[in-house]
């Protein structure tokens, strides 16, 4: 590897083998010295899960490959802890075969090594191809690049990852980048009942219609209009505007009642 070029750590939760890391990987080919860290198997919906319970064993699947039997977050810390030779750039999560949009964020193992990034202070994006099979991957790839080096060469605000998603269209369909916000999306009968052999009735969660927030701002709505959405995630959640009206309230006992916002 070349001393010279950012070192870019390339991960998912659909799993090593993945055809979406392999174009994720290829992009970041483009611009960097790229390494795969990525589960051994597909950990999708996963979130910010942390292995805690059994040790994980690392695997060298290629050149500058490598498997790990955990988590997309066991992944990243494993990585930049352990496995690469130096302190990454860049860590690019994807190319997920599905939208990550909306409330999608707080489940998805992919949004969650871009956060775990993020955590170890190194500029961090997710990108996510939005639709069904077949996936045109190499229609997100440009705007991985794209991506990528705005943050190699501006870097991103603290705290803050960036969430890409791309209209999962055939190449030269998809229409420019628009900055979004986090829209509200939740999914109705997303748990279907089945049956087993001998009439025993369990649960499977998956699927369902979505409904979203109306809103041109919004991530859901850029995507559908054709638009390549980038949206920045804020790690820190705490919702300012209720922090200055709790520090008013009767909650706050800690012997004074303070004026005005934080």
């Amino acid at each position: 590897m070349s001393a010279q070029r950012p070192l870019i750590l390339v991960t998912n939760d659909d799993g090593v083998h993945s055809p979406g890391i392999l174009a994720l990987f290829r992009a970041m080919q483009q611009i960097g010295d790229a390494v795969i860290v990525a589960p051994d198997r597909e950990r999708s919906a996963v979130s910010h899960a942390l292995t805690l319970h059994r040790p994980l064993k690392v695997e060298t699947v290629g050149e500058n490959i490598f498997s790990v039997n955990g988590t997309p977050t066991d992944c990243v810390a494993i990585a930049v802890q352990k496995i690469l030779q130096r302190r990454p750039h860049l860590v690019a999560s994807g190319i997920n075969k599905g939208a990550n949009l909306g409330d999608d964020v707080t489940y998805s193992g992919t949004v969650s090594a871009a956060i775990e990034g993020t955590i170890l202070n190194i500029p961090s994006f997710a990108i996510s191809l939005c639709g069904d099979r077949p996936f045109h991957f190499d229609t997100a790839m440009p705007f991985a690049i794209e991506v990528a080096r705005y943050i190699l060469e501006t870097s991103l605000p603290y705290d803050t990852l960036l969430n890409v998603n791309v209209p999962n269209l055939p190449k030269g369909s998809v229409k420019d980048i628009r900055i979004t916000r986090q829209g509200k999306r939740v999914y109705d009968n997303a748990i279907q009942d089945i049956y087993s052999p001998w009439g025993d009735k369990h649960y499977w969660i998956g699927g369902g219609k979505p409904y979203w927030e109306q809103g041109e701002d919004m991530d859901m709505q850029a995507v559908l209009d054709g638009h390549v959405s980038v949206t920045p995630i804020h790690l820190d959640l705490t919702n300012y505007e209720a922090l200055a009206m709790l520090k008013k309230s009767p909650l706050n006992r800690s012997g004074k009642q303070e004026e005005g916002a934080c």
